[in-house]
């Protein structure tokens, strides 16, 4: 695996740089690549794709924006076709818990031929932080569809590190880890937990899915509002309300607590207006 390079497509977003710089720490072989990088890959430009997978062994693969969209599991499929080309060896995919899209794209990646792992993830606690939740809590509002259904969200460092150990370790081929935080938390639970953490109010705010929809429309389009609305319809329904085990089959130790997430958060300056 040191002999040669390590791909993390998608080096520029949640994981992706997480994933990138833990590689890079260990002095392991780490190629990065986006649209804007000196590797390009763009999953729209699919002549970017074999020049970024030639001399790889490995790689991470993200799908930006999300699986769900339109023609995600045939490129992802695509992807495979090149990859396995140019000799890669074995993909570490991160996929989407409770998704349908996301459950296509994962057949995809286990029908390859190619040595597979797999990264089934809960909700981002990063959302808060780093995503289109922020400008909101910024605000002192969550304002979040779903009613009192708990999601057990993960912090992406705890994704970040199981995808590394994936892509390092004896182990994790044919695995498929689907990760999770702790504890299973309402959307009023995480509201009080990032007020405590942020030293002013956060106030939960239930809003339909009607309204989520526009939300989203205001600052991303319609189809990209189509779409998150879709996945938050199917997800936020009771079905991924339990935790798993898998960060510590992973990793050997529990996942971070949300607690810990947004105290370390606020120390680093994510909620101040300049962040």
């Amino acid at each position: 695996m040191q002999n040669k390079e390590i791909l993390v497509i998608g080096a520029t977003g949640k994981t992706g740089r997480r994933v990138a710089s833990r590689l890079e720490t260990r002095g392991l072989p780490v190629r990065g690549a986006s649209r804007g990088s000196t590797t390009p890959f763009d999953w729209e430009a699919p002549e970017t794709w074999a020049p970024a997978l030639r001399g790889a062994q490995a790689a991470y693969v993200t799908y930006f924006p999300d699986l769900a969209f339109p023609g995600a599991v045939e490129k992802l499929e695509s992807l495979c076709e090149t990859a396995s080309a140019a000799g890669v060896e074995h993909l570490v995919l991160l996929s989407g818990r409770g998704e349908h899209h996301a459950r296509l794209g994962e057949e995809v990646v286990r029908n390859s031929g190619i040595d597979f792992t797999i990264v089934r993830a809960a909700w981002f606690a990063q959302n808060f932080s780093e995503g289109y939740l922020r400008d909101p809590i910024l605000a002192g509002v969550l304002p979040m569809p779903g009613g009192d259904v708990a999601e057990p969200i993960i912090d992406i460092d705890d994704i970040a590190d199981v995808a590394v150990a994936a892509l390092t370790e004896e182990g994790h081929k044919g695995e498929l880890y689907e990760v999770t935080g702790p504890r299973p938390m309402s959307f009023s639970a995480m509201a009080a937990e990032l007020s405590q953490a942020t030293g002013r109010e956060i106030r939960h705010i239930p809003i339909n899915f009607e309204d989520f929809h526009a939300n989203i429309a205001q600052a991303g389009g319609e189809l990209v509002a189509d779409i998150f609305t879709a996945i938050a319809r199917e997800t936020l329904d009771g079905r991924n309300a339990h935790t798993t085990n898998d960060v510590m089959r992973a990793l050997g130790r529990p996942p971070r607590d949300f607690t810990d997430f947004a105290r370390a958060a606020a120390r680093t300056g994510a909620w101040t207006s300049a962040a």
